[in-house]
C-alpha cells in the first residue's frame, strides 16, 4: 500500500508478494467496485488540458504554467484544512473570512505605529487564526451545535471584523518585503533542480519504505515493477515541471511550502494516531467514543487546523497581491476552497478522503479558471462551470460510495 491510501479502508491481506498480474488483476477489481480513486481527476485535467489550449495556444506557455502555482497554492492550503473538517462529516463556512482577519491583522502589525517583526506579525495571525478556531470549535463541541450553523456565524463575525479592523483606509499595502517574496519569490534555476530532486527522492523513500513495512507484517504489497513505475511517473512530471518553470521566472517559493505543508498534513493524517482518530470519528463518531477515543477533542483540534490554514492561505493570498482591502476573503474563494476538497475526492459523508485531495481539487479549479481567464469568458460562466464540476465530483462520489457498499 502506498503513502496515500486512506486507514480504515478495506484491503485484502495477503502473505505472499503480488506479482504484477495479480496486482493489476487487484486494481481492476477495485475500479468496478467503485475505489476509483485519484483516476477521474488525472481524466478530467488531461481533458481540460486538451480543451483550454485548442482554444488557446498560450495555455501550456511556461510563465501561464508558473502563474497557474501560485494562482492554486492559496486555495490549496485553506483545501488542507477543509479535508480534515470533511473527514469528520462536517463543514466550516468561515475559511473565508478567517483567512481574511489573519491577513488583516498581520499586515497591520507590520504598520506603523507597530512596525512588528516581519516573523511576528506571521505568528500573531497565525495564532490569531488557531484562537477562531479553538472558539468555534468548542461552541460545536460544547453545546453540539451544528457546524453549519456556528460556521456560518462565524462568517458574518470575521466579515465583520475584517471591516472593523481595515476602516476607513479601503486597502493596506504591504510594506515588509519578506512577506510580500512568500508569493513574489522563485527559486534560481539550479535550486529548482535540487528541490525536484528532494521531492523524487522522499517519493522514492517513503514508497519503498511502506512495502517494506508490510512485506515484514506479512502483508500483500506492491511488485516491483508497479514501485519503480510510480517513481518513475512523479519523476517524469516533477522534472517536467521544473524545466517549465525555469523557462519562466522559476520554480514559485509559495509552490514549495504548498508541498510542504501538503506532505506534513498527509504524514499527521495516514501516519499518526491523530490522523487515525479524525478518520475512525467521521466514520461512526459513537463507536469511536465507545471505543476510547475523546472526540470532542479532536473535532475541536480538526476545527484549529481548519482555522489555521485559512490563516495560512490568507497570507499567501495577501502576499500575492501585496496588500488587504475590504473585499478580503470574499468572492468565490469559499466555494473554492471546499469545492478543492470535494473534487479531490474527498467524501461530503465523512471517513473518506486524502489530503493530496486538496491539491488535486485545486488544480482541477485553478486550471479552469486560468484558462476562463485566458479566454476572457465572463465571470458567471466562470461560476456556471465551477458549479457545474462540483456537481460531478459529488455524483462521482455518491456513486462510488455505492458501488463500495455493494
Amino acid at each position: 500500500m502506498s503513502e496515500t491510501e486512506v486507514p480504515g479502508e478495506v484491503q485484502v491481506a495477503e502473505t505472499r508478494s503480488l506479482s504484477f498480474s495479480d496486482y493489476a488483476t487487484n486494481y481492476l477489481k477495485r475500479l468496478r467496485s467503485g475505489d476509483v480513486g485519484s483516476l477521474p481527476i488525472l481524466i478530467g485535467m488531461i481533458i481540460i488540458t486538451i480543451i483550454f489550449q485548442s482554444l488557446n495556444e498560450n495555455f501550456l506557455t511556461p510563465r501561464n504554467f508558473v502563474n497557474l502555482i501560485v494562482q492554486m497554492a492559496g486555495i490549496t492550503v485553506i483545501a488542507i484544512g477543509v479535508v480534515y473538517v470533511l473527514l469528520l462529516g462536517e463543514i466550516d463556512l468561515s475559511i473565508g473570512y478567517v483567512s481574511a482577519v489573519t491577513a488583516v491583522f498581520m499586515t497591520l502589525r507590520l504598520r506603523e505605529p507597530n512596525d512588528w517583526p516581519w516573523f511576528a506579525a506571521i505568528l500573531a495571525g497565525l495564532a490569531l487564526a488557531a484562537l477562531i478556531g479553538f472558539m468555534q470549535g468548542s461552541s460545536i463541541t460544547r453545546f453540539q451545535l451544528p457546524s453549519f450553523v456556528v460556521t456560518l456565524a462565524g462568517l458574518l463575525v470575521w466579515n465583520g471584523a475584517v471591516l472593523i479592523l481595515i476602516g476607513s483606509a479601503g486597502t493596506v499595502v504591504i510594506q515588509n518585503q519578506i512577506v510580500v517574496s512568500i508569493a513574489n519569490y522563485f527559486l534560481p534555476p539550479l535550486w529548482g533542480w535540487i528541490f525536484g530532486g528532494v521531492v523524487v527522492a522522499l517519493f522514492a523513500f517513503s514508497l519503498l519504505n511502506s512495502v517494506r513495512i508490510r512485506r515484514a507484517q506479512g502483508m500483500s504489497a506492491a511488485p516491483l515493477p508497479v514501485i519503480l513505475l510510480q517513481i518513475g511517473l512523479l519523476a517524469l512530471v516533477t522534472f517536467i515541471a521544473v524545466y517549465l518553470a525555469n523557462q519562466d521566472r522559476g520554480v514559485p517559493m509559495v509552490g514549495v511550502i504548498m508541498l510542504v505543508l501538503l506532505v506534513f498534513f498527509a504524514f499527521l493524517a495516514t501516519r499518526t494516531r491523530f490522523g487515525r482518530y479524525v478518520y475512525a470519528i467521521g466514520g461512526n463518531k459513537e463507536a469511536a467514543r465507545r471505543a476510547g477515543i475523546a472526540v470532542e477533542r479532536i473535532r475541536v483540534i480538526v476545527f484549529m487546523i481548519s482555522s489555521l490554514m485559512a490563516g495560512m492561505g490568507g497570507i499567501i493570498l495577501a502576499s500575492r497581491l501585496r496588500s488587504v482591502d475590504t473585499a478580503a476573503g470574499g468572492g468565490n474563494l469559499l466555494l473554492n476552497s471546499i469545492a478543492a476538497a470535494v473534487i479531490g475526492g474527498t467524501s461530503l459523508f465523512g471517513g473518506s478522503g486524502r489530503v493530496i485531495s486538496a491539491f488535486l481539487g485545486a488544480l482541477v479549479i485553478a486550471t479552469i479558471e486560468n484558462g476562463m481567464g485566458l479566454l476572457n469568458l465572463s465571470a458567471g460562466v466562470k461560476f456556471v462551470i465551477t458549479g457545474l464540476v462540483l456537481l460531478t465530483a459529488v455524483l462521482v462520489d455518491a456513486i462510488t460510495r455505492r458501488g463500495r457498499a455493494r
